[in-house]
């Protein structure tokens, strides 16, 4: 059974990257039509999904993200990477990986891990 879980530092300083780690189990991230997103949730509001890395190996953003972001793999680890640069403290938000197949069936979560944003 698929597990995704999320690590990495949880205080980032302004000006910043902000780098997190998702190591999944029981499922290859390169496993046909499957998408390994990432997707934040800002305090007291909803989700806002950031991107994905595609089992081809292609990687997507949100559009207002993509010049700050960049999602990576390491196949060999099962392991997919968010970069998010340049964070100010709005980007502080629990933040999740997640399965997908295709882009909208959304079927396995990691337990979200908090980032702040503080100097």
């Amino acid at each position: 059974q698929v597990q995704l879980q999320e690590s990495g530092p949880g205080l980032v300083k302004p000006s910043q990257t902000l780098s997190l780690t998702c190591t999944v189990s029981g499922d290859s991230i390169t496993t046909n039509y499957y998408y390994w997103n990432w997707i934040r949730q800002f305090p007291g509001k909803g989700m806002e999904w950031m991107g994905a890395i595609a089992y081809t190996g292609t990687s997507f953003y949100l559009s207002s993200l993509k010049s700050r972001t960049s999602i990576s793999w390491d196949t060999s680890k099962n392991q997919f990477t968010l970069q998010l640069t340049s964070v100010t403290s709005e980007d502080t938000a629990v933040y999740y990986c997640a399965r997908a197949l295709k882009l909208t069936d959304f079927d396995s979560w990691g337990q979200g891990t908090q980032v702040t944003v503080s100097s």
